[in-house]
C-alpha cells in the first residue's frame, strides 16, 4: 500500500503542474496567475477539494494522442467562500491554452450539475484560447453542454464569472448568461471575434484592448459588471460579491448583527438637496449615510452612470439599491440605464434580496437616437423588473419624480410596498415650466406681459404640484418624512418587510420585452 500511496502522490503532484514549468513561467509573465494559484486566492485557505484530476481527452487526431495532461486544462471542484460552500471551475492556460475540449466540458458540467443537486452558487474562472480546434464538433458540442447548464441554473444558483484572459467565439457565451462577469484590466479580453477578423470583414483596425478590454466592457458595452487593476483585487471583490447573496433561490442572504436600540438620526441628509431644483448632486453621498457602515458595493460603477444599482446592508440586512444618479444627465433613464438597472433588480427578486429605491428622475431621455435604438422597448424591461418582483421594495423619492418614469420607478402602483417622500420632492407629469407652457399657453401669448404671466403661472403651479403632498393625499406615498429621519425609517421598514410575500400568476414564464 505504501507503493501505491506514493505513487498516487507522485501523480496528483505531475497533475498539478499543469503543462509544466516552462509553461507557469510564461503565464506568469504576462502578469497572469495560474488556475491554481487563482483558486488559493479566491477560497477559504485549504478549504478547495478538487475532483477529476486525472481525467485526460479522448482524441488521437492532429498529434493530440501523443499530448496527455490530466486534468485536461480545466481545474475543478468544490470549497468554501467564508465559509460557505460553493462550486468552481478555473481553466488552466498552460494546457492546450485553456481550449475547450469533449472532457474539458465534461468536468464543468459536473461541478454544474451537482450545483443545482445541492444549491450552491459556481464560480468559473475562465482563461481559455476557446474551443479546442482538433476536435472540432465535438468541443463545440461541450460549449453547448455547459451554455444549457447556465440557463438552467439561470436564477437557481448565483453563477459567477471571471474572466482572466482571451475569452473568444462560443466561449464568451456562457459569462454572458451568468449573474455578475468581473475582468482584469490589460490581461483580460472578451469579443465573439477578434481584431485579425474585425479587420478583415470591416476593415477596422482596433486592438485586443480597444475591442474587448476590461476597459471597453465596464464601461462601453456594460458586458462586464466589475474591472479591476488585477487579478488578486478581482478575487477580493468576488469574495465581497459572496457576501451579499444567498446560496439559492430558497436561501436567504445573511444577516448581519446590528444594534437596534440606537438612533440612526443623520441630519446631514438635511443639507444634501441644493434650494435650485436644477442643480446636480451626488445620489452616492445620500447612499453613504442610508446604509450600515457606509459601505456600499456598486455593480457597473462605470457604465451608464445616470443609474447607480449595488448591493449594501440596513440594518444588517443584505439590501439591493437602484438609485438615479443627478449628477450623470440629470439622472435621467436612457437604454443603457433601464437595461443595466432591469438586470440588476431581476438578480435581486431571483434571491430574495430586498430593493430600496432612491428617486430623482426628471424623465426618459428624448431624441431620435434613443427612439430609433429603442427606448420605449428598453424602458419596458426596467418597468418589467419591478412589476415583476417580489422581494420587499421600498422607495424614497428625493427631488423630481416626473412623468412615465415616476411610474416606472417602484411606485405604489407597480407594487412598491412603502414609499415615502422627503419634502424636497417633486411629484407631477412634467417639469414645471414645460407645463406651465402647455397648460397656459393661449393665456400666456394673449397677455399684455407674456414673460410677467408666464411666472406667475409658473409660481402658482410649483405650489400646487412641485411637492409630495398631493401624492400623499391619494396615498401615492405613505409618508413625508425629514430626510435625517430617512436611515432609522429604512430600518424598521426593512425589518418589517422581512416576512413579506406575495407572488405572480402561475406560467410557464413571463415574456418580458427584449
Amino acid at each position: 500500500m505504501k507503493n501505491k500511496i506514493e505513487e498516487l502522490k507522485k501523480k496528483k503532484n505531475a497533475a498539478k503542474l499543469g503543462g509544466g514549468q516552462k509553461r507557469i513561467d510564461s503565464q506568469h509573465n504576462k502578469g497572469k496567475l495560474t488556475a491554481r494559484e487563482r483558486i488559493e486566492l479566491l477560497v477559504d485557505e485549504g478549504s478547495f477539494e478538487e475532483i477529476d484530476i486525472f481525467v485526460k481527452h479522448r482524441s488521437y487526431d492532429f498529434g493530440l494522442e501523443k499530448q496527455h495532461y490530466p486534468g485536461d486544462g480545466v481545474v475543478t471542484g468544490f470549497a468554501k467562500i467564508d465559509n460557505r460552500p460553493i462550486a468552481l471551475f478555473s481553466q488552466d492556460f498552460t494546457v492546450f491554452g485553456g481550449s475547450l475540449s469533449e472532457s474539458h466540458a465534461e468536468k464543468i458540467c459536473k461541478i454544474m450539475d451537482m450545483a443545482m443537486k445541492i444549491g450552491i452558487p459556481v464560480f468559473g474562472l475562465n482563461d481559455s484560447g476557446g474551443a479546442r480546434i482538433q476536435e472540432g464538433v465535438v468541443s463545440l458540442g461541450g460549449y453547448a453542454d455547459i451554455f444549457l447548464r447556465n440557463t438552467l441554473a439561470s436564477g437557481v444558483i448565483p453563477q459567477i464569472s471571471a474572466v482572466l484572459g482571451p475569452c473568444a467565439g462560443g466561449a464568451v457565451y456562457s459569462p454572458a448568461i451568468t449573474d455578475f462577469i468581473f475582468m482584469a484590466k490589460k490581461t483580460s479580453h472578451m469579443f465573439v471575434t477578434g481584431p485579425n477578423v474585425v479587420r478583415t470583414v470591416t476593415h477596422e483596425d482596433v486592438t485586443f484592448e480597444d475591442l474587448g478590454g476590461a476597459e471597453t466592457h465596464s464601461t462601453k458595452s456594460g458586458v462586464s459588471h466589475f474591472a479591476f487593476d488585477s487579478e488578486i483585487e478581482v478575487f477580493t471583490n468576488m469574495r465581497k460579491l459572496m457576501s451579499y447573496i444567498p446560496l439559492n433561490w430558497k436561501d436567504r442572504p445573511i444577516e448581519y448583527d446590528f444594534d437596534f436600540t440606537k438612533n440612526y438620526t443623520s441630519p446631514n441628509l438635511n443639507e444634501i438637496i441644493p434650494d435650485n431644483p436644477n442643480k446636480p448632486y451626488d445620489m452616492h453621498d445620500i447612499i453613504k449615510l442610508l446604509v450600515d457602515d457606509q459601505e456600499f458595493f456598486e455593480v457597473h460603477s462605470a457604465y451608464a452612470e445616470n443609474i447607480i444599482v449595488g448591493f449594501c446592508r440596513i440594518g444588517g440586512l443584505s439590501v439591493g439599491i437602484v438609485a438615479n444618479q443627478p449628477k450623470v444627465l440629470a439622472g435621467v433613464l436612457d437604454i443603457n440605464a433601464s437595461n443595466k438597472a432591469a438586470r440588476f433588480i431581476r438578480f435581486c427578486d431571483s434571491f430574495n434580496i430586498p430593493l430600496l429605491v432612491l428617486e430623482d428622475v426628471p424623465g426618459f431621455l428624448p431624441g431620435t437616437e434613443q427612439e430609433w435604438n429603442g427606448i420605449i422597448k428598453n424602458g419596458a424591461k426596467l418597468l418589467f423588473a419591478f412589476c415583476e418582483a417580489t422581494v420587499p421594495k421600498v422607495t424614497v423619492i428625493t427631488r423630481k419624480a416626473y412623468g412615465g418614469a415616476y411610474d416606472v420607478m417602484n411606485s405604489k402602483h407597480i407594487r412598491g410596498d412603502f414609499n415615502f417622500a422627503w419634502p424636497s420632492a417633486e411629484i407631477a407629469v412634467m417639469g414645471p415650466k414645460g407645463a406651465v407652457e402647455i397648460i397656459f399657453k393661449k393665456e400666456i401669448s394673449e397677455s399684455d406681459d407674456p414673460e410677467k404671466k408666464l411666472d406667475q403661472k409658473l409660481s402658482e403651479y410649483i405650489e400646487k404640484f412641485a411637492n409630495p403632498y398631493i401624492a400623499a393625499e391619494r396615498g401615492y406615498v405613505d409618508d413625508v418624512i425629514e430626510p435625517s429621519e430617512t436611515r432609522n425609517r429604512l430600518i424598521n421598514t426593512f425589518q418589517l418587510l422581512k416576512t413579506k410575500v406575495d407572488k405572480n400568476p402561475g406560467k410557464k414564464h413571463c415574456n418580458i420585452p427584449l
